[in-house]
């Protein structure tokens, strides 16, 4: 049976914010008799809103089992981590947590998990893992960070990109609904910075009767969450959203969930929605990667995304059935992480030859 440890890596030099700083991880470990010849860490970082405990926890939904105990099942080692002032890790001001900030703590944290492994103290009784294959995958605004790590820190050897377009990351709207008005921010800029001051004049006018925001909430609802998802679990997911809006640390009239944060790392999430926010960064990336998402997704042209990988050795695609933006809640969940654990595999036969 799979295990799963709690930790907590200090990252405060590495951080460089000039205060304590602090990476909660879950680490899920498989059964050391399955560990394969080439083992595979991988590591999980959640998208704006969620805790590491997306990958960890069996979330509600049509479908069942947790992510990472799926993987570990099958040999493979997953460190789900907070990402820098979200969820189990150190709060700091949204606003200075960029790009650059929140990537070279994470590769700190990552780091000193993989250097306990190879010393074989990461936990009694595992065996040291010399050399494995180290997977980089992320979800949303995850993926987005996972990009930017990669062509700074070269910290992996594939990245599994979910629910995330390097060329363009916009919400899945309904079919002959009105188009959803978005604000492009700079990247790791402030609120002021926006680049379309239109929009931004439109998305006010947009929020300012109560039947324009629940028709932009149903919308949001139907790309995030696909037909079999219960509405219950849909409601309960987007009073998540709403919390962080109002800044609150609890969903309005709802029971906080483990798997959400209500903090995100503002400056860095600002700009997800921005045309190539990463765009020079996924060039750069020179490992195989994996473009994988629902249906329904932020991924306007799944086709396309292949484009901003110019540099990577090779690039999958897969478009997963009956599924939203949150992967991990849907019916076809396993169909998705079996998905990403070929992918994990064709990395080690990659590293290896």
């Amino acid at each position: 049976m799979p295990r799963q440890l709690e930790l907590t890596i200090d990252v405060t030099h590495a951080a460089a914010l000039g205060e304590v700083a602090q990476i909660a991880a879950s680490i899920v470990l498989p059964d050391p008799a399955i560990l394969p010849d080439r083992p595979v860490v991988c590591f999980a970082k959640p998208g704006g809103g969620y805790s590491r405990f997306y990958y960890t926890e069996e979330l509600p939904g049509p479908g069942k089992g947790a992510q990472a105990a799926w993987h570990a099942a099958r040999g493979w080692i997953v460190m789900a981590l907070d990402n820098l002032g979200c969820g189990g890790s150190s709060r700091h001001d949204p606003e200075r947590l960029d790009y650059a900030t929140v990537t070279a703590a994470a590769a700190a944290a990552e780091q000193e998990l993989l250097l306990r492994l190879a010393n074989g103290v990461l936990d009694a009784g595992f065996p040291a893992v010399h050399q494995p294959v180290v997977l980089g995958m992320g979800q949303s605004l995850g993926a987005g960070l996972a990009i930017y790590q990669q062509a700074c820190h070269r910290s992996y050897d594939g990245l599994a990109l979910l629910g995330f377009s390097a060329v363009h990351s916009h919400p899945a709207m309904p079919p002959g609904g009105a188009p959803l008005v978005v604000p492009w921010f700079r990247r790791d800029t402030g609120p002021e910075g926006a680049l379309n001051a239109d929009a931004v004049a439109a998305a006010s006018a947009l929020a300012s009767t109560s039947a324009a925001q629940d028709a932009a909430w149903s919308a949001l609802a139907w790309g995030f969450h696909y037909d079999d998802v219960p509405s219950e679990i849909v409601e309960q997911d987007l009073l998540h959203y709403e919390a962080i809006a109002l800044n609150c640390d609890f969903p309005p009239g709802g029971e906080p969930a483990p798997w959400n944060s209500y903090v995100t790392p503002a400056r860095a999430a600002r700009s997800t929605l921005t045309p190539g926010v990463v765009a020079s960064e996924a060039a750069a990336i020179t490992v195989p990667v994996l473009s994988a998402m629902g249906l329904r997704d932020l991924v306007p042209d799944p086709h396309g995304e292949g484009r901003a990988f110019r540099s990577a050795s090779s690039h999958d695609l897969f478009v997963c059935p009956s599924m939203g933006h949150m992967h991990n809640f849907a019916s076809t969940r396993a169909l998705f992480w079996q998905r990403i654990h070929q992918f994990g595999e064709w990395c080690a036969v990659v590293k290896a030859a």
